[in-house]
């Protein structure tokens, strides 16, 4: 059995982690998929965004302790880490639709992806880390700091507060929360409409907005817009609106 399922509608790669018997744990073999589909994805004209959710009743339940266990070095841990991060790291748009738990490093996938939409019923956000008195890795810490501040943070991740669906949409963690049986259709809806806009367009904003943290005053953040708004400006898409619209004005003229 595939240890990940795929799908492309309109212009959106649904990637399911599929191994629900073990809700999803993160393996290397898990990982070397991902990562197999995400080279061909990005490369791929036909999809232009993409969602990320689990199969059966779990989003995620962490890394696989075996394949954990197997090499502790820091090359090892690095293989672990492997699947979120090359999520965190693609330029194309994402969305985690998280239909059930995401726990330990199945949270980290969540917190790889651009936004999240989440089931109101069954999606929880789980640190889990220390309850299983494991340091947190792959980021952890920095990506949940970002998103949700010093207090919350500390409540996650030292005592153990699991967060449901609506608490972490006020805390910032999820963008929307959705009926369960319509999750994965909303988050394919909404990655459409990234999907439908140009690639490289995409890819470029992206990069711009993850590397915010580098900007610190007014000037600096115009500097960090201006090269690639005059990229946008040369190309194709944005000439060909251009010339419709002055042909609209000079036909009503």
């Amino acid at each position: 059995m595939a240890l990940i399922e795929t799908e492309v509608r309109d212009r959106v790669g649904i990637l399911t982690l599929n191994d629900p018997d073990k809700r999803n744990a993160i393996t290397l073999a898990m990982n070397d998929e991902i990562s197999a589909v995400l080279d061909d994805w990005e490369t791929n004209d036909g999809v232009g965004a993409m969602v990320v959710t689990g199969a059966g009743k779990g989003f995620c339940a962490g890394a696989d302790l075996d394949d954990l266990l197997a090499d502790q070095g820091e090359a090892g841990m690095k293989k672990i880490y492997e699947g979120f991060l090359r999520i965190a790291h693609t330029p194309l748009p994402t969305i985690a639709a998280v239909n059930g738990a995401a726990v330990g490093a199945g949270f980290n996938m969540v917190l790889a992806c651009d936004i999240v939409l989440a089931a109101a019923e069954r999606a929880r956000f789980d640190s889990r880390f220390l309850q299983i008195a494991l340091h947190p890795g792959g980021g952890h810490t920095w990506r949940l700091r970002s998103i949700v501040g010093r207090q919350t943070t500390m409540a996650m991740v030292l005592f153990g507060e699991v967060i449901k669906a609506e608490q972490a949409k006020e805390l910032g963690i999820v963008w929307k929360v959705v009926d369960d049986a319509t999750l994965v259709d909303e988050a394919v809806s909404l990655a459409a409409v990234a999907a439908g806009q140009g690639k490289e367009l995409n890819a470029r904003t992206k990069a711009s907005i993850l590397t915010l943290d580098t900007v610190s005053e007014s000037d600096a953040a115009v500097d960090h817009e201006l090269w690639p708004q005059l990229w946008s400006m040369e190309q194709g898409d944005f000439r060909d609106l251009v010339a419709r619209l002055q042909q609209n004005i000079s036909s009503k003229g």
